[in-house]
This record gives C-alpha cells, structure tokens and sequence, in this order.
C-alpha cells in the first residue's frame, strides 16, 4: 500500500475520536514529513497511531456522560443537582411570623444568592402587582409625591454591596444551650448587591421642610410592618431598592420594592415598602417599643439601636462538621460591621488563651461581608476554635461574658460575642460558648 494510503487509512477513525485526535494527526503529519520508506520508521508511526488510540477509546469508556447530550438552553438557569444547600426553616405555630436562615457554611465568597438569603417575617410574603403598587411621600414636606415602580426606576440609581442581619441573629447563643451549627447560629444575615434610588433622591424631591427629623416608613405585608428612622440616615446611604445581586428582588424579599438600610438592623430595612412619612419625631409604634429594644440590668429599655456592632464567626471548622483525620486545614470564616469595614480578624485555637492575626481577604467592602482564612494544622487532640473581628473604628468584637457585664442577660437582640467551636479527637465539631 501507498504511504499516503497508509496516512488515510490510520488516520479515518481517530478524526472521530475527540480531543486527542488533533495530537494524533499533528504526529502522523510529522511522520510523514519525514517518511522514507523505512521499516524502523514504519512501526515507530504505528505505536504512536495505536496508543492515541487506545487512551482515546478508554477515555471515552471512563466517562461514557460525554457521549450522551446534555440538557437544552433554559430560560432560567438552575443550580447543579449535585448541590444541596438549603434555608433551615424555623417554623412556629403561625408560619407566616416564621423565619429562614441562609447556609453560611456552605456559602462561597461575600454575596448570599438571592434564593438563600434569610428571611423574617411578620404576616408571610404578599403578592404585588408591580403595576399597581406605589409607594407614598408625605408629612412634613413641600410636595407630597406618589411614585409608580416605573416612575422609581427612572431616577437615578446606585448599586451597594452589604449585609443585612436580623437584629435577633445569634440569639440563641447568650446562654449555655447554644445553636448546633453556624445556620442555626448565625444565619439570620445575609450579603447581597442591592440596586435602587438613593432615598435622599425622594426626600429632595418631596421637599422635606426645616424640623422634620424622623421617618415612619411602613410596608405593605399584612401587619402593616412600621419603623421609625432618623432622617441623617436617610440622607446619608439609604437606598429603596428594586434590584438584588443583578435581578429584581425576590417576593419575600420585599418585591417589588423595600428599603435597604447599610449596617442597621435588618427589621429596619421594610420590605414592600409603600408609604414614608416625614415627621419631627419617632413614632413609637409596635415595632419598636414591644418589639426590638432590650432590657437592660437597672430596669431601663435601650432603644433604637439601629447599628449591627462587629461581628465574627467560622465557618469552617464548624458545627455538625467531621474533620478527616488530623493534618493541614485553612479556618475560614465571615466577618461584618454595621459601622464600617473590617480592619483585622484574629483567631484562637486554645479556647482565646492566645490570638493570631487570620488573613482578610479582599474585597474589603464597608459595611458587607468580608472573608478570612487562617491555616491551621490540627494534631489530633481537642481543641476550641474561635475568631474575633476589629473594624475601622477600632471596636472589637466582645466576649459573652463582656455582653452581659454590659447589657445584662434579658436580651434577645444585638449578640455580636466571640463563637467557639469544639472540635473532639475523633474530629466532630460541636458548639462552644463563646
């Protein structure tokens, strides 16, 4: 047979064989460049056919999925069946006053997906036509206005990367019965990229007159959800969002319009939100007086304390967690100030007897979740894991002990103490008081 035969002949199968076969022609073309007509070079050209033959035709036995069609184009995408992370609910005996905590170990990077960030609500997720809704400015201004969705979406906007956490996140854990696991413990908070109207753009436009200091801002659920808010907050980073981590925002997180509070606590920031009304004054309402202010040691009620204070937890090695064995493993975890961005997070692996500095990791945004890692190389033996945060304004993150000393033990709301983790010799790691 003719050498350029031969070359046609080799050749016709491995052109349907895959990637491989651009290596396999590239070293017949070589040989026959080169081709003398030789014995010796005849079979050198006939080893390097059959082995890319043969490594083709076990990869393709190996992984026969690559052979079959994957699925079509979707309208909306969907995540992997492989991966499971999940909402814990928290249900009550009324569900719609129930709450959702986001998976933060599970969780990659600083942003929560929409479909896992937390919910709290007081009277369940209501359904809005976008088209109907409108959201009312009135009281103490010059021109009481009504905005349409579409009028808000005219107006100039802002994207802002933050946290939002429920005033109650870490509740659970001012006692010696503390949450089983990082969900359970701190997964009332949640980081999104929220996208709207500066609500100073509103209050300018309405014209708000000289003494008016507060705001009632009010959502349209069923309860009527009411919170009084300093106007300098308002003027300052406040957005009525309608756009969360590139999309509208979601029903239960407040569709087809809320208000995104930076740093303050999350009840704060009303879902749905359909009237402001600019006034001299805080209004006093349900919400804030029955609810979300704390009983302090000597009898007296601390109110309106808006700001989420540092706060710090790991989340890997964390609770219902097994470690492998012993060996190299890099503590990661989340770090968050409602008064800034995170300056340093140490971490302690004897229980806070001593401290390291753990690396933050970049993007290093205020008043959003920041990322720390600490390599660690665990011999085998017990320890007591926990992390602590200092942000730029030079506040660390307390103890339990240094909580209570201040605040007393009748609070529900504001824990932002040190969280430890326990991790036994066979590797399981439990819950610690802080």
């Amino acid at each position: 047979m003719h050498s350029l035969e031969w070359v046609r002949f080799l050749s016709s199968p491995i052109t349907r064989i895959g990637r491989k076969a651009g290596n396999v022609l590239q070293a017949i073309s070589q040989v026959y460049q080169g081709w003398t007509g030789d014995r010796r070079r005849f079979f050198h050209f006939g080893l390097i056919v059959g082995s890319n033959q043969l490594a083709c035709r076990e990869a393709g036995t190996a992984d026969n999925a690559n052979r079959i069609l994957g699925s079509p184009v979707s309208r909306y995408g969907r995540r992997s069946q492989f991966e499971k992370a999940s909402r814990h609910l928290r249900t009550t005996r009324t569900p719609e006053s129930s709450s959702s905590r986001t998976p933060l170990a599970d969780s990659r990077g600083i942003l929560t997906p929409s479909s896992l960030h937390f919910e709290r609500h007081h009277a369940g997720v209501p359904t809005i036509d976008p088209d109907e809704h409108r959201l009312l400015v009135h009281g103490m201004v010059e021109r009481p206005l009504v905005f349409t969705v579409a009028d808000l979406k005219r107006l100039p906007s802002v994207s802002r990367v933050c946290f939002i956490e429920c005033a109650g996140n870490g509740g659970s854990e001012w006692g010696p019965r503390t949450a089983p696991d990082v969900q359970q413990s701190h997964g009332l908070a949640s980081c999104s990229e929220w996208t709207g109207v500066p609500l100073s753009v509103l209050l300018t436009e309405a014209g708000a007159r000289a003494g008016s200091s507060w705001l009632l801002v009010e959502g349209a659920d069923a309860c009527k959800m009411q919170r009084s808010v300093p106007i300098q907050k308002a003027m300052d980073d406040a957005i009525v969002a309608y756009g969360q981590n590139g999309e509208a925002l979601r029903p239960e997180q407040g569709y087809p319009v809320r208000l995104v509070l930076p740093g303050w606590e999350g009840n704060t920031s009303v879902k749905w939100l359909r009237r402001i009304k600019v006034w001299d004054r805080p209004h006093m309402t349900r919400d804030e007086t029955s609810r979300y202010t704390e009983l302090l040691r000597d009898g007296r009620s601390r109110q309106f304390s808006f700001v989420m204070e540092v706060k710090s937890v790991i989340t890997f090695p964390s609770g219902r967690l097994k470690l492998p064995g012993p060996g190299h493993f890099e503590i990661r975890g989340l770090a968050w100030s409602g008064r800034g961005a995170i300056e340093r997070v140490e971490v302690s692996t004897d229980a806070g007897r001593t401290w390291l500095h753990a690396e933050v990791q970049e993007p290093r945004l205020r008043k959003a979740f920041t990322r720390f890692r600490f390599p660690w190389r665990w011999e085998g033996g017990p320890a007591v894991l926990q992390s602590r945060a200092i942000d730029d304004q030079g506040y660390r993150q307390p103890t339990v002990a240094e909580l209570i000393a201040a605040r007393g033990a009748n609070s529900a709301y504001h824990n932002n103490a040190i969280k430890g983790w326990r991790v036994a010799a066979d590797g399981w790691v439990s819950s610690a008081s802080g």
